[in-house]
């Protein structure tokens, strides 16, 4: 299944306007991983609750705090330098690798943790599903990124 989640995970991520929209809500201060995973799980038909919300939430806070936040915050802050030094462009090209590395091991252990969870919901209320998981998991920044919540979900592909 954590396979599974990360070939859905990429395959989103190409589809037009979702870079843009993860982007958005991740500056908004959502975890992308975690809207990810919501989309497969609601489209799946995994059904949201308070306690799985919380157990996904509980799982991302350390991996993102410890490793990906410092990967990413390396990256960045080496962005104008790399501009002028290639050797630093390279080193800011492996960092960049690494942090995807490292998203791809948190998805692994979202889908993992998700692994007892039976698919509930069938058909077209699916859809309402990956809004429901992507609301909840965005948190305090639903309302705010609400714009690139919908554009996250109507890109969520058709069972």
């Amino acid at each position: 299944m954590a396979d599974d989640l990360w070939r859905f995970a990429l395959t989103l991520y190409a589809r037009p306007g979702v870079e843009a929209a993860c982007l958005d809500a991740q500056a908004r201060g959502a975890d992308v991983c975690l809207l990810l995973a919501g989309s497969w799980l609601g489209r799946r038909g995994v059904d949201c609750d308070p306690q799985r919300v919380a157990a996904l939430k509980a799982l991302t806070r350390p991996w993102r705090d410890s490793v990906v936040a410092p990967l990413r915050g390396l990256r960045q802050g080496w962005r104008d330098a790399a501009r002028d030094d290639p050797e630093l462009a390279a080193l800011r090209e492996r960092v960049k690798a690494l942090e995807l590395e490292a998203e791809r091991v948190l998805l692994q252990r979202l889908a993992h943790c998700a692994d007892d969870w039976p698919a509930d919901v069938a058909g077209d209320a699916t859809d309402a599903v990956v809004r429901t998981w992507l609301e909840a998991l965005a948190g305090d920044a639903a309302s705010s990124a609400a714009q690139a919540l919908d554009d996250l979900r109507r890109a969520v592909p058709e069972t």
